[in-house]
């Protein structure tokens, strides 16, 4: 007789290093065999995230943005509440540019959405992933569709970044509608000293920048 059991694995790793040391490692477990792999923007989300994957059947990685242990502070429900996994949240509607990333970036992507708005009259919808292991193509390249244009950001180096994985399915799923060439913005692709990380972490400039890019082309 055989005996099976839901097998439930929810390890927390904060994915900066040190207390300012960027060290992103969740692309690599993309290539694992863990099955989902999540990556909050802030406290109540985190709860919702983290108590739905703590739930699910299957192994799911969280990664804890370690900046928000000490940035961030908002409201957190007491009452117990789930946030669906695999699916993106579109935090802001746009028709002009999709703008798109996942856990700490988000904050930086919120604020260039603005500078676009208020300097260029760029309307950008802005979406955040959450889950990056499967993660939501329906809801991206719905809004590609529409936009027409994409700019993907995270912390990871440029080179095998996540963002990479991003641009080329939208490449291939929405050829036809872009009018621009994919922006990423990315961390840089080099060894960098701890006090040196806020030249090193995409900031709201290089976002806005490659907003800029894609609605001139």
């Amino acid at each position: 007789m055989l005996l099976t059991l839901p097998w439930r694995l929810t390890p927390l790793q904060p994915y900066l290093g040190k207390t300012w040391g960027l060290e992103e490692s969740s692309a690599a477990l993309l290539i694992s065999e863990i099955n989902m792999v999540v990556i909050p923007r802030g406290p109540s989300q985190a709860k919702g995230l983290l108590l739905a994957s703590i739930r699910d059947q299957n192994p799911v990685f969280f990664f804890e943005p370690k900046w928000l242990y000490q940035a961030a502070a908002e409201e957190v429900p007491v009452a117990d509440y789930e946030l669906p996994l695999s699916k993106a949240e579109i935090l802001q509607s746009g028709s002009d540019v999709t703008v798109l990333g996942y856990g700490s970036q988000i904050q930086i992507l919120r604020q260039a959405c603005e500078m676009a708005q208020s300097e260029l009259g760029v309307s950008c919808e802005l979406i955040d992933l959450r889950t990056i292991l499967p993660w939501d193509e329906d809801t991206v390249i719905q809004s590609v569709c529409k936009t027409g244009r994409l700019v993907v950001s995270h912390e990871a180096p440029l080179t095998a970044g996540f963002g990479a994985e991003l641009a080329a399915t939208v490449q291939a799923e929405c050829f036809n509608h872009l009018e621009a060439p994919i922006q990423r913005v990315c961390g840089w692709d080099t060894p960098f000293p701890l006090i040196f990380e806020p030249f090193y972490i995409p900031n709201k400039v290089r976002c806005f920048d490659a907003i800029r890019t894609v609605v001139d082309y």
